[in-house]
């Protein structure tokens, strides 16, 4: 088993770097990963491996639903109206309807079990779009509208909707009817209780997501239990994970929807909390998404598509170009979306992989007549939607959608740090080397020392170099030589590297000459745009900031 797990992570994750440098998303290569490492093709990974396949997949799906809660904007919300609500039924049913027609049609099957493929077919990947959304969201794509906001929670509503449907379908099929007794000695089909069902399961996911929320920010924030980001991270991603095993023990909440509506009430209690489980959790899926994704296409089997690939391909675009693009009307009726917004939902809000890998099996483990084929359909849907999904919703918000102002306090914005080390080979060097190394370190950053030479002084260099290899050892770091006037030279590489803060050096004691031209670090501060960071020379602890 552990051998399987090293093949999963390392295999997984370099298919998936190599996936990227060839311009395509990276579960591709790790969906491809997992068809190789899978039992049709190298039968590489061990069977308690393959048997745990659901228990690691729900585990990834929780890490990226706490994701999609803790960028969740509650203003952007309300400003969207009953659009994300109307996301969250309208898309997903039209789907399911359409491809139950389709499956009539083509399949001759029966109503029952053209709707049960259907609901396996119409919810949605919040492990493709949960990621890319949140991606959005940080460059500003879309988020003055708040459609990121209205996509995540229509996404979430929508899978909720539609594995009930499922659930209910699959005991109707497998028993020929599903029959609930009602105290009294009432009896009454399942299916009638359906709107009930629904709301029942998203008002106690809601509320046992507030309640999982409050007892987060006490345990984490007010009794101060843990001591760090990553104990943090682990005890919610815990907590989180047993209202996903509860769910499915009792199930009478969506246990999915209360993980996402927990990361979502975090923001609301306790911003400072949410912000530290945002990284965590981010490093967390990290791992999980070359498991899931993996997992995924381990899952595939390619024996079962060649017979029903034209009429599955036929199907798959009933129910997106059809059915669901009548729920995205519907949805957006009456709202300020433009048409350009409307239909960006084509490319943002079809991708279909983890319930699909999740249930897509299930009728045809139960013997229900036609399981064979929703199975190949499913496969076919993971492998068609996933990879063209990933692959859209980058390339087409910029061309559809307007960039606005990214808040911060909602979503994760991952920027690589550089920091502009401005020395000379004067005793003040190594104090300014000290600072711009401890603000590396803080930031995980990396640092550009920059020499802008006036006359040759190749002893000065030669120390220089040697304070540098020796002060920035554990640093990612590099050494510029460039000629030129002091001032504009530095401004100009800090511009050039796209540099956060310029760090530079200030005798204490300034000279004559000093106050009637002015000083180089007097010159920086008053003619950058980048924060400066001024380090006296007098006292090596006497530090100010001047912007």
């Amino acid at each position: 088993m552990l051998a399987s797990m090293v093949w999963i992570l390392l295999m997984g994750f370099f298919a998936g770097q190599l996936a990227r440098r060839l311009q395509a998303p990276a579960l591709v290569g790790m969906v491809v990963a997992g068809i190789f490492l899978g039992p049709q093709v190298g039968h590489v990974l061990s069977d308690e491996v393959l048997g745990s396949a659901d228990a690691l997949r729900t585990i990834a799906v929780m890490v990226i639903l706490m994701k999609a809660g803790l960028g969740l904007d509650r203003e952007k919300l309300a400003q969207q109206g009953t659009v994300a609500l109307r996301l969250g039924f309208l898309p997903a049913s039209c789907e399911a309807i359409a491809v139950m027609l389709a499956a009539i049609w083509l399949f001759q099957f029966d109503v029952a079990t053209g709707l049960l493929l259907g609901c396996i077919l119409g919810a949605e990947s919040p492990a493709v779009i949960v990621p890319a959304m949140l991606r959005l969201k940080s460059l500003g794509w879309g988020v003055h509208k708040g459609i990121p906001d209205a996509i995540l929670t229509g996404s979430a509503l929508s899978d909720v909707l539609l594995l009930l449907v499922f659930s209910l379908l699959l005991a109707f099929l497998a028993q020929g009817d599903a029959i609930l007794t009602l105290p009294g000695g009432f009896t009454v089909n399942a299916i009638y209780l359906l709107p009930l069902q629904v709301v029942i399961q998203v008002g106690l996911g809601v509320l046992l997501g507030w309640i999982t929320a409050r007892l987060l920010v006490a345990v984490l924030a007010q009794q101060n239990w843990t001591q760090n980001a990553v104990q943090d991270s682990l005890v919610a991603a815990s907590i989180a994970l047993l209202l996903v095993i509860v769910a499915v023990a009792v199930p009478i909440f969506s246990g999915y929807l209360a993980v996402m509506a927990t990361g979502f009430f975090l923001i609301e209690l306790d911003a400072p909390l949410a912000r530290r489980l945002r990284g965590g959790f981010n490093s967390l899926w990290a791992i999980a998404e070359i498991i899931l994704f993996v997992l995924l296409g381990a899952s595939i089997q390619l024996d079962v598509l060649g017979d029903t690939l034209l009429t599955g391909l036929l199907v798959l675009a009933i129910g997106t170009l059809v059915g669901r693009s009548l729920g995205w009307y519907l949805s957006t009726l009456g709202s300020n979306w433009t048409v350009r917004e409307r239909l960006f939902l084509l490319p943002s809000n079809s991708a279909k992989a983890t319930v699909q890998a999740a249930i897509g099996a299930i009728p045809l483990a139960q013997g229900i007549a036609g399981g064979e084929t929703i199975l190949a359909i499913a496969a076919l849907s993971i492998l068609i939607t996933a990879p063209l999904g990933a692959w859209a919703i980058p390339t087409f918000a910029p061309k559809l959608l307007e960039q606005g102002e990214v808040d911060p306090t909602k979503v994760a914005i991952e920027r690589r740090i550089v920091l502009l080390a401005a020395v000379d080979t004067s005793p003040l060097a190594p104090q300014v080397l000290k600072k711009a190394a401890e603000l590396a370190r803080r930031s995980d950053g990396e640092v550009i020392v920059l020499y802008v030479q006036q006359m040759d002084d190749v002893p000065g260099m030669v120390w220089l170099r040697d304070q540098v290899k020796h002060t920035l050892a554990d640093i990612r770091h590099q050494f510029l030589i460039r000629e030129g006037v002091i001032p504009e030279t530095i401004i100009r590489i800090a511009q050039d590297y796209g540099v956060a803060e310029i760090i530079v050096g200030k005798r204490g004691h300034r000279s004559f000459q000093d106050v009637l031209v002015g000083s180089v670090p007097r010159a920086i501060v008053e003619t950058s745009s980048l924060p400066v960071l001024v380090v006296e020379a007098e006292s090596v602890g006497d530090l100010h900031e001047d912007t």
